[in-house]
C-alpha cells in the first residue's frame, strides 16, 4: 500500500513542478483518455447526462448530511446554491414547455433539495455562514449570461422567450459554481463535505462534457445540426467545456489529498 502512495506523491509531485503550459497539455489528455475509455465502456451515451445529474444529485444529498449532521454551513456558498436553484428553475420550466423525460423529473430532485440547503443556510444556519468569505458579486455572471442568451440562442422552432431561457441555464450552469470556488480560495481550508460535494460537482460537469462530445460523435456532426445553426451549437460545447476545466484544478487537488490520505483539503495559494 505504501509503495503505490509513494509512486503516486512522486507523480503528484512530478506534475505540481511542471510549468503551466505542461499541466494544460497533461489535462488535455487526461481528458481525452477519459473520454476514449467512456466511449468504450458505456454503449448509450444518453446515460452519462443521467448518471451527470445523477451526480450532483448526489453532492446536494452530501450537503444534507453535512447540514443535518453537523448541523453547520461553514464553507458553503449561499451564492452558489441560488445560481443553482436559478439555472435548475429556468431549465425545468423549458423542460416543461419543450420536452418532458427523466431529466425533468432529476432537476425537480435537484431543485428541492438545493431549496432546502438555501433555505438551511438562510435561516436555521445563519450564525455559521461565512458571509465575508462569500463576496463573489453573482450580477457578474447572472447579467452577461443573460445578454449571452439574448444574442446567442438556439434556432428552433420554439418561442424566442423559451429558447432564450433555454441558452440563459446552459450558460449560467456553466459558472454557477464560480462563488463556491471564491469561498474555497478565501478560506485556503475545504473541510470533507464540502470537497466531496465539490468533486462530485466536478465529475458530473466531465460526465455532462462527454456526453455532449459523444454524441457529437457519433451522430458525427449531425447533432450540431439538429441544435439550430449559427452560434449555439459551439457555445453549447463551449459552456460544457468551461464548466468542467472550472473545477479541473479543484478535482486535481482532491484526489490528491485522498491518496495523501488526508481529511482536509488545503487549496495551495492561486488554484481556484
Amino acid at each position: 500500500m505504501r509503495a503505490p502512495r509513494r509512486s503516486m506523491n512522486a507523480f503528484v509531485g512530478w506534475v505540481r513542478r511542471q510549468p503551466p503550459k505542461v499541466k494544460s497539455f497533461l489535462a488535455v489528455v487526461t481528458g481525452i483518455v477519459a473520454l476514449v475509455l467512456l466511449r468504450l465502456v458505456v454503449r448509450d451515451h444518453d446515460n452519462l447526462f443521467v448518471a451527470a445529474e445523477a451526480l450532483h444529485a448526489l453532492g446536494i444529498s452530501v450537503l444534507i448530511y453535512k447540514l443535518t449532521k453537523e448541523k453547520t454551513c461553514a464553507g458553503l456558498s449561499l451564492k452558489t446554491q441560488e445560481l443553482t436553484a436559478i439555472f435548475l428553475a429556468v431549465r425545468l420550466y423549458c423542460s416543461f414547455v419543450m420536452e418532458y423525460d427523466i431529466h425533468t423529473l432529476l432537476d425537480s430532485a435537484t431543485l428541492i433539495t438545493t431549496l432546502w440547503v438555501i433555505y438551511m443556510i438562510r435561516f436555521k444556519l445563519k450564525f455559521s455562514y461565512m458571509e465575508d468569505k462569500d463576496n463573489f458579486a453573482i450580477y457578474y455572471v447572472v447579467g452577461p449570461c443573460a445578454v449571452l442568451a439574448l444574442l446567442i440562442h438556439p434556432s428552433t422552432s420554439h418561442h424566442i422567450f423559451n429558447r432564450i431561457c433555454w441558452a440563459f441555464c446552459v450558460y449560467l450552469e456553466a459558472v454557477s459554481v464560480l462563488p463556491q470556488l471564491r469561498v474555497m480560495q478565501n478560506t485556503k481550508i475545504v473541510e470533507p463535505f464540502t470537497a466531496h460535494y465539490v468533486f462530485a460537482l466536478g465529475v458530473a460537469r466531465f460526465l455532462s462534457c462527454a456526453h455532449w462530445v459523444l454524441q457529437v460523435l457519433d451522430t458525427r456532426g449531425r447533432l450540431l445540426t439538429a441544435l439550430g445553426y449559427g452560434l449555439w451549437p459551439p457555445m453549447v460545447l463551449l459552456s460544457e467545456i468551461v464548466q468542467t476545466f472550472i473545477l479541473a484544478d479543484f478535482c486535481y487537488y482532491y484526489v490528491k489529498s485522498v491518496v495523501g490520505g488526508q481529511l482536509v483539503l488545503r487549496i495551495p495559494s492561486g488554484v481556484v
